[in-house]
């Protein structure tokens, strides 16, 4: 006999359906809020990671918005006069006064000015002839020599345009010069290293250290914090062996590593982009092992500073920025704030691209680059004692 259902039986079932789709509405809201409530709660003690979120974006803003400047100033510039005369000291006032040159050096030789080029102490070379004046006055229109370290082309450009200018006021209230309706000299401009002005002789060498400072900070930036999160960092504790000894044996391999990468970097760039090689492979691929020693410490610093490995990213990423933007690989160095230079002189990529191109376009030698490998070489032992140090207090 078939079972008679009450006639408000649809409506019961319809309404138990709104009702447990309520339930789980309301249970969904509260899961959510107690996650939420707990991330909170993390994040309040995580005050490493909570100091991060807190003073990355004002400490970048800060420092990134003052150094940054696409418009170089007070570019370091030697002076070769060949005579001491009236007229040299006026050019030499009038290109201080255009606020694109700082003389900084005055040599008394030939090999003493293409060594300063060379060596990148100064972006700009300029030579004032011997009977330079005579010249001048006998309304003969003689020629000042202008050579340009042209691997920054953007720092070279706008400064050699400026020059265009220096003829017309440099001897503007020097009466004793013949008056015309053309400068008094003539400016000839020597581009060194670039003279096609290529992008990517300037970009590819700096890409070298660039992608070597990215890899092999986070390599070794988690090393440590990484033994820490799987529990294998007992298995050290129990085995004979120092500090210095786990550093080393951590670094080593990215060091080959990184070499192998830079290897591949530098073989795609002369092959395939035609950036040249004129000065020595070997002593490149030496000073290529310190720069990439010189990282692999930092990041092993901050593997033991951190206490994960979310928050060694974050501090890898932070030393990371400054070095693009304030090492002179995306904006021209000499441009900065006196106070930017300096903080870029403390960064190992800043070192390492005044190493490459000088390696790769002006052929020089060690003594032109003693002072930056001597930074590497300084930053690297910095970077190793701060890491034992901390690894000890770690084991403790």
């Amino acid at each position: 006999m078939n079972q008679i259902l009450p006639s408000n039986a649809p409506q019961r079932v319809k309404g138990d359906g709104f009702l447990r789709k309520a339930f789980l509405r309301k249970a969904f809201l509260r899961k959510t809020w107690a996650m939420l409530i707990k991330e909170f709660i993390q994040l309040k003690r995580d005050r490493v990671s909570l100091a991060m979120i807190a003073i990355i974006p004002l400490v970048q803003l800060l420092l990134f918005g003052y150094a940054i400047n696409t418009t170089p100033r007070d570019l370091p510039t030697a002076v070769l006069l060949q005579e001491s005369s009236d007229v040299g000291r006026s050019i030499l006032a009038a290109l201080n006064n255009t606020r694109y040159f700082k003389v900084t050096e005055l040599p008394r030789t030939e090999a003493e000015f293409d060594r300063l080029l060379a060596s990148g102490k100064v972006l700009f070379g300029i030579e004032i002839p011997a009977n330079f004046e005579r010249s001048l006055r006998r309304g003969e229109k003689p020629a000042m020599l202008v050579a340009a370290d042209a691997t920054d082309p953007v720092a070279a450009g706008s400064a050699l345009s400026a020059l265009n200018r220096l003829t017309q006021t440099a001897l503007m209230h020097d009466y004793a010069i013949p008056a015309a309706g053309t400068p008094a000299f003539e400016i000839r401009s020597h581009a060194r290293y670039n003279p096609a002005a290529k992008t990517e002789l300037n970009i590819v060498p700096g890409l070298v250290g660039a992608i070597l400072t990215m890899t092999m900070l986070i390599f070794t930036a988690l090393s440590v914090t990484r033994e820490i999160e799987r529990g294998t960092l007992e298995n050290l504790l129990a085995m004979p062996i120092t500090p210095i000894e786990i550093m080393l044996g951590k670094i080593i391999p990215y060091v080959i590593a990184g070499f192998v990468q830079a290897a591949i970097i530098i073989s795609i760039g002369v092959f395939l982009f035609g950036v040249p090689l004129l000065g020595s492979l070997g002593m490149l691929a030496l000073l290529t092992t310190l720069f990439v020693a010189t990282n692999l410490s930092i990041g092993y610093t901050f593997s033991t500073v951190a206490q994960n490995q979310l928050q060694a990213m974050q501090m890898s990423v932070m030393f990371l920025l400054p070095n693009i933007l304030l090492s002179g690989f995306m904006f021209p160095y000499a441009g900065m704030p006196r106070w930017a230079q300096y903080v870029g002189e403390i960064l190992p990529l800043t070192h390492y691209i005044r190493i490459t191109r000088a390696i790769m376009l002006k052929g020089a030698t060690i003594a032109d680059l003693r002072y930056e490998a001597a930074a590497l070489a300084v930053l690297m032992l910095i970077a190793m004692t701060i890491a034992v140090t901390r690894f000890r207090r770690t084991l403790d």
